[in-house]
């Protein structure tokens, strides 16, 4: 049997797809930017909203202002809910696998730099996120992968032994620091290379018992 009792997921490029290109295009016309200079300023100001800094209006209020812009409140509101469609193509085969382990009660978890818009758009539109047993997004708790405080809260808040906990994540700082915590974890590539390693590492019993819901 695995010797692990819970898995705690990234949510960017491991539960969701990469972001969407028409959307990323809307999101630069409602800037009044080009999507090169958007690309800039975007992740210019995205870990101090992630780190709940900023919140989302003030987040791309920043944005405007770099490019000498000031965005309207309804204008603001539309720039949040297009951020939230942009990261929410789903990585359906890592949703299905979470699916499962929820129906075999395997405990779970939600570890993601994110601001707060993002994370109550997100939970608005997947109903599957409620599900998890825990969750953390970076803003509410005003630290950021890789903090090892943001680790200790997870696994606190999982009720479980660093060392039984999975940790997916497509970083590897962010990987790294979960090892150095006491975590086991995976750096996602995409799912066929992530199933390969739970096979390897000896994890692959627990693709197979979320499969059947049998622990």
């Amino acid at each position: 049997m695995s010797s692990l009792d819970a898995v705690l997921f990234d949510y960017g490029m491991v539960l969701s797809a990469p972001r969407n290109p028409q959307i990323w295009s809307e999101l630069a016309g409602l800037s009044g930017m080009s999507e090169a200079e958007l690309e800039r300023v975007y992740w210019m100001y995205r870990d101090e909203y992630d780190a709940g800094i900023l919140t989302g209006e003030e987040f791309w209020s920043n944005v405007g202002a770099s490019a000498g812009a000031t965005y309207s409140p309804d204008l603001l509101s539309q720039m949040n809910a297009g951020d939230v469609r942009l990261w929410g193509d789903l990585n359906e085969p890592m949703v299905q696998w979470v699916l499962q382990l929820h129906r075999a009660g395997i405990r779970t978890g939600i570890l993601s730099n994110m601001g707060d818009r993002m994370s109550e758009g997100l939970a608005s539109r997947f109903d599957w996120i409620g599900r998890f047993h825990h969750t953390v997004w970076s803003h509410a708790l005003k630290m950021r992968k890789p903090d090892p405080a943001i680790y200790a809260e997870s696994a606190s808040g999982l009720g479980v032994a660093p060392a039984r906990i999975l940790f997916i994540d497509d970083k590897p700082e962010n990987t790294s620091a979960a090892i150095a915590f006491g975590m086991q974890a995976i750096v996602y590539k995409d799912f066929d290379s992530f199933t390969a390693e739970m096979e390897s590492r000896g994890f692959g019993d627990l693709l197979r018992i979320a499969s059947s819901g049998a622990r």
